[in-house]
């Protein structure tokens, strides 16, 4: 995993941004950190420990949907946990009151006013989790064939496939799924907004350094380092990031910096991130506001890119007569278009595809018997649908 480069240029830049009081442009030159760090009276400000724990559990999870002496309450646990149960493995995770279902499709932006939505999107990820557990897991050792569920070997004595009958490799669906449904919606559409950073009296307790009772961070600041923290929440060192941290958004911001046509991202967005917090201690919300953006236009861009990466990759294997090699990568973009529906336009407050859609396409690659039934047609359309709503090319995400 290679750091993250810091130029060092962005070591010694000045930022400006322009405020107007009483009709009097005032110059405010913010200066960005080196690292993600910041201090209030000797002390760190910075604190993102409940999505470090999110981050934990959802690990756990992954790796417990592989396990086939599992059974769905246990899996349910670990998904909806309730604070002091035995769920995980890790006992501060047990001793913890957060749960990775409370914030599946929970943005204030998004689902506040949609609650109908919301726990239909929780529902898909409790189906994905039950069928794992009641048809994949008790056919682990049958062989898979279009309508049954089993096992697949790649070919040349590749790795094993577990699949329900359509195809769908559901450890895959649910994991990819969570990239854009808890991490990205949480970013983008939660701690990101306007109105979460603003709410009630946030901005007047930031413009008079007024923390949260036993704190040393002002609320404002919280916020945005919960955003920080559900992308950079695994890292051993969060204040100078290396990426490939976890199995999710962290991980796949990394594939992107390692490919060619979209390096430079992580720093991108490394940067933001710094600069948006260090706007937050200087009461500068309009350059707050635009690193956020950017943000948004960058964070959206992982999912897209990995859902024709797969869809892309699947098709060719399809074409080998490699079907379970085939259906392992259409897994993965199941689960990124899946998280197209949480994405977020820039300077807008719509995602780049909506639910309508992205449910019209997981019907195209649901139908019949799925995966065992889809065509490469079908799968370069959906590659072009959304490497055009994102400008980019087919060729540059593969």
């Amino acid at each position: 995993m290679k750091r993250i480069a810091l130029s060092l240029c962005v070591i010694a830049s000045l930022f400006t941004s322009c405020s107007n009081d009483d009709d009097v442009n005032n110059l405010q030159q913010i200066e960005t950190p080196i690292t993600y760090s910041f201090e209030r009276n000797g002390e760190s400000t910075v604190d993102f420990n409940g999505q470090t724990t999110r981050i934990a559990m959802a690990q756990e999870l992954a790796s417990a949907l592989m396990n086939e002496t599992n059974t769905e309450a246990q899996l349910d646990g670990m998904f909806a946990h309730v604070e002091g149960n035995t769920d995980f493995s890790n006992a501060d995770l047990n001793a913890s009151n957060k749960s990775i279902r409370s914030k599946v499709a929970a943005s204030t932006d998004y689902f506040s006013s949609n609650a109908t939505l919301a726990a239909t999107i929780k529902e898909d990820f409790d189906s994905w989790i039950e069928d794992q557990a009641t048809n994949v897991f008790p056919n682990w050792s049958a062989t898979a064939s279009a309508g049954n569920a089993g096992q697949l070997q790649q070919a040349g004595g590749g790795s094993i496939r577990y699949i329900n009958g359509k195809g769908f490799e559901l450890n895959q669906v649910v994991s990819k799924g969570l990239i854009g449904g808890l991490m990205t919606d949480q970013i983008l559409n939660n701690y990101l907004s306007p109105a979460v950073l603003d709410e009630g009296s946030n901005r007047e307790n930031n413009n008079n350094d007024v923390v949260e009772d036993g704190k040393s961070y002002t609320t404002m600041e919280h916020k945005w380092d919960e955003a920080f923290g559900y992308l950079y929440g695994a890292e051993e060192d969060a204040s100078m990031p290396v990426l490939g941290a976890d199995s999710f958004l962290n991980n796949y911001l990394n594939r992107l910096e390692n490919d060619e046509d979209f390096a430079g991202i992580a720093q991108t967005v490394f940067n933001a991130f710094k600069l948006g917090r260090a706007a937050i201690v200087a009461k500068d919300y309009d350059l707050r506001d635009a690193q956020a953006q950017i943000i948004k236009e960058n964070l959206s861009k992982v999912s897209a890119v990995r859902a024709v990466h797969y869809l892309q990759a699947g098709k060719v294997k399809i074409n080998e007569g490699d079907m379970a090699s085939a259906f392992h990568q259409l897994s993965e973009g199941f689960g990124f278009i899946y998280s197209l529906q949480f994405t977020r336009q820039p300077n807008t407050s719509t995602p780049y595809f909506t639910n309508a859609e992205v449910a019209a396409y997981i019907a195209e690659l649901s139908q019949g018997n799925g995966f065992w039934d889809v065509t490469p047609e079908t799968l370069d359309t959906i590659s072009e649908e959304i490497a055009a709503r994102f400008n980019f090319t087919v060729e540059a995400a593969n």
